[in-house]
């Protein structure tokens, strides 16, 4: 269902755009990722709140088609994301870092000739997981979930600055064992973005 979501929100804007001149460029930044809870079953079903943020990356592509109603545009984005949060457990670091593909499809406006204001779906599939725990990875956890974005960027010719906010809206868990212990993480993602883009 999640993919036909996708699907859906990809061929609506490339039909909206496709007779409109296309601009396109590249991207990278930095992120600031805030994972959920952890549980240890093996521990009487501890639950280890939140995690504390760990700066991560992010590098990928854009393109954006102005839409014949009120002045907006769409951007979708491709993007490659790693990010690192951790955990501290009876006195020791934990931490969890994964690789995603995301691909953000944002509705924006522009203000003041220069701002711009954007929202709208975040979709992203997860590459890989590792959990230093013992070195735990695992194909057992949700790859793909859906998320929002939204946040204001500036732009000065072919660059531009932008800050933005995500959060998960799917259910969306990692589960690892290790020596008869149960480790299940909320990956949704809860994020700070800051990025870089480039106009080719």
């Amino acid at each position: 269902m999640k993919k036909v979501i996708l699907v859906v929100f990809l061929a609506l804007g490339l039909s909206q755009v496709s007779n409109a001149q296309i601009n396109f460029g590249i991207k990278g930044g930095i992120n600031y990722n805030n994972n959920g809870d952890l549980t240890l079953s093996s521990a009487g079903n501890d639950i280890i709140n939140g995690a504390d943020s760990k700066s991560g990356f992010h590098a990928g592509v854009w393109f954006r088609g102005k839409l014949p109603i009120l002045g907006l545009y769409l951007r979708p984005e491709l993007v490659y994301t790693q990010v690192k949060s951790e955990y501290t457990y009876k006195s020791a670091a934990t931490d969890y870092d994964f690789k995603k593909l995301d691909v953000p499809v944002l509705l924006g406006k522009k203000v003041l000739g220069f701002g711009n204001v954007f929202i709208g779906p975040s979709f992203q599939y997860i590459i890989e997981d590792n959990f230093s725990f013992s070195d735990l990875s695992s194909d057992d956890f949700d790859k793909f979930s859906v998320g929002m974005q939204m946040g204001f960027g500036v732009e000065f010719g072919k660059v531009g600055l932008d800050v933005r906010w995500e959060r998960g809206l799917s259910d969306s868990e990692a589960r690892f064992t290790d020596n008869n212990t149960n480790i299940t993480v909320d990956n949704r993602t809860n994020q700070i973005i800051f990025g870089l883009s480039l106009q080719l």
